[in-house]
């Protein structure tokens, strides 16, 4: 009876876990790398439209996916100019590859990072910090070592002490009474190490990147390694980040 319960919940549902994140589909709901159109529309309207100044016109129409909140008020609004794809594979090294561009229906370019491939390509240890995040993207990354994504099969786990880490990933816009428990993390991590950020907030500050409670020193005066966008970055965006980071594929 307990095994025909199994393959009955087996036969309506499927397999939970994912054979292999750097294949996987997501449902259509999902917003993930946008392309814009060159259909004639107006341009001021479009860029004032966006909360978060993620746009901007020079000649051609950019969107910004390091501030874009993923709202989706664009699209809905000039659907014949932007759109949304299920593209999920928006992590970079190279922060200006997460400008998108009008015209353009390509995938975000990843950037070499072979430092970071040759010492960290058997294992990598993460310590998370969440420096004033809304737990969005936090969820996100706890979501990667579930069994659906299984992202510690391929040797990628976070750790709760820096001195065990080979890096940081921060999440949050780094907040005035962050700062200082944010760089002593960083310090507290041996090296050779690396700096992630994941989701909009830590990458450009977000809804909050105006506030006089912000601190970005940190992100000033250090290198980033890897930049995961999304609001909050999807668990599939920021597995294929690290494997990417580490010139590892999937299954």
């Amino acid at each position: 009876m307990k095994l025909f319960h199994t393959l009955s919940i087996l036969f309506h549902q499927g397999k939970q876990y994912i054979p292999d994140p750097t294949k996987a589909e997501v449902p259509g709901i999902f917003r993930g790398r946008p392309v814009i159109s060159t259909a004639a529309v107006d341009n001021e309207a479009v860029v004032d439209c966006c909360p978060l100044k993620a746009i901007s016109f020079d000649g051609k129409m950019f969107v910004d996916l390091g501030k874009c909140g993923f709202c989706g008020i664009c699209a809905r609004q000039f659907p014949e100019k932007i759109r949304f794809t299920k593209d999920y594979k928006m992590a970079t090294t190279i922060r200006e590859n997460l400008i998108v561009i009008e015209g353009e229906d390509k995938p975000i370019e990843f950037g070499p990072k072979p430092e970071c491939a040759k010492v960290f390509k058997g294992s990598l240890k993460l310590r998370q910090v969440s420096a004033g995040g809304d737990n969005s993207c936090e969820w996100e990354l706890g979501a990667t070592s579930n069994v659906n994504f299984d992202m510690g099969r391929y040797g990628i786990e976070f750790v709760a002490s820096p001195r065990h880490a080979d890096g940081i990933v921060i999440t949050g816009p780094i907040t005035k009474n962050m700062a200082r428990a944010t760089q002593i993390c960083y310090d507290a991590v041996p090296e050779p190490k690396i700096v992630a950020l994941c989701g909009t907030d830590a990458i450009s500050g977000g809804l909050y990147a105006e506030s006089e409670d912000i601190d970005r020193s940190f992100i000033d005066s250090h290198k980033v390694d890897l930049f995961l966008a999304g609001n909050p970055a999807h668990p599939l965006t920021i597995i294929n980040g690290l494997l990417g980071l580490m010139n590892r594929k999937g299954k």
